[in-house]
């Protein structure tokens, strides 16, 4: 039977790239700067910013190119949880937990071609997938209990965080039932979930408040990083390549970001169009583009102060790279990086300074 809200971490999924840790330090910053009111996430990923800017009382538009994003970002952002009956909810989580099991597309693709699911778990999914489609009301509706199924896939997955590779041995997690919860939803109206690229979308957006910018910064597809992720949120059966299974659109589906010589001119494309009072861009020193040279570009849009924050990079790093027999075969380069927080727009460089006297120790 399912029993309550998720536990008080929103959304668990293991991302590399969440910008979990830093959402206390964005949200502050946007509650310092004068009348924003309306802010858009552009690349929200799982949308723990956008999550924490609608909380904070912001208007949020979220957006991005994934399917499972676009699927998060209907659950916690357009969803108004004071409009959510959740009786009905759990009704429907506790339909979909009592179905029997189904052996299909995702059990026989992510639990033996490859193990990224127990097949116990990969029949619950194939028996509640398609189920999902077939009795939710609404949108929204689908969008809670789709959420509810992916994060309680991910619970008990077996990798270190991304879908390129697997664990050679079970994770032990992996042991465990897959079990639904309801989504902590967040109470406000007037946010909503987009699906688009962001440079196709941004001269649709303004004028806007607030944008925040977290483009992907290197040759890692987030698309093939989460496509079991993907495949769930769609509901489809596609053909499937490699050790990993990827969906094959996972060989064509790309964006700039992911192209060193493509990635720049997106950038500051992205940047010259948007029509926003102030900016918020979040850079890893992984990336391709330098954040000196982010910086310089932009200025031209107004006063920028930068905060650098060191971070440990994601556990797959820190566990090192092995080859599908398991044996090591590379090092690591490094197991830190630094993410830089650039605030762009009037008093910039005065909030950042008054943001960082009150959070470095003397």
């Amino acid at each position: 039977m399912v029993t309550g809200s998720a536990r008080s971490i929103h959304l668990v999924i293991k991302y590399i790239g969440s910008k979990r840790t830093l959402v206390p330090r964005i949200v502050e910053l946007v509650s310092a700067l004068p009348a924003v009111t309306t802010v858009c996430d552009l690349f929200t990923g799982t949308t723990r910013v956008a999550q924490g800017l609608k909380r904070s009382g912001h208007q949020v538009v979220a957006n991005d190119m994934a399917s499972y994003a676009e699927v998060f970002a209907r659950c916690y952002i357009e969803t108004d949880a004071r409009e959510v009956d959740l009786s009905r909810v759990r009704q429907q989580l506790d339909h979909l937990m009592a179905l029997p099991d189904v052996d299909g597309y995702v059990t026989e693709m992510f639990g033996r071609q490859s193990r990224f699911l127990q097949p116990h778990n990969g029949r619950r999914i194939d028996a509640m997938r398609p189920e999902i489609d077939r009795i939710a009301a609404d949108p929204l509706e689908h969008a809670i209990l789709l959420t509810s199924l992916i994060e309680a896939a991910d619970r008990v997955d077996s990798t270190t965080g991304v879908q390129m590779a697997y664990l050679k041995q079970w994770a032990a997690r992996s042991n465990k039932p897959l079990e639904l919860r309801v989504p902590e939803l967040i109470p406000g109206a007037g946010s909503r979930a987009s699906r688009a690229d962001a440079n196709a979308i941004a001269p649709t957006l303004g004028p806007l408040d607030l944008v925040y910018l977290d483009p992907p910064y290197n040759q890692h597809s987030y698309h093939a990083n989460y496509h079991v992720w993907e495949t769930i949120a769609r509901g489809d059966a596609p053909e499937a390549y490699g050790i990993a299974r990827k969906r094959v659109d996972c060989q064509s589906t790309k964006s700039d970001y992911n192209s060193k010589r493509r990635a720049w001119d997106a950038f500051s494309d992205l940047i010259h169009t948007l029509d926003a009072r102030y900016l918020i861009v979040s850079f890893n020193d992984e990336g391709y583009l330098p954040p000196a040279d982010i910086r310089d570009l932009l200025a031209a849009r107004g006063d920028v102060g930068s905060i650098p924050i060191d971070f440990k990079r994601y556990v797959g790093a820190q566990i090192g790279i092995h080859s599908p027999a398991g044996v090591k075969v590379g090092t690591v380069g490094k197991r830190r990086n630094t993410e830089h927080l650039f605030l762009v727009g009037d008093g910039a460089t005065a909030i950042v300074d008054e943001h960082i006297a009150r959070t470095v120790p003397a």
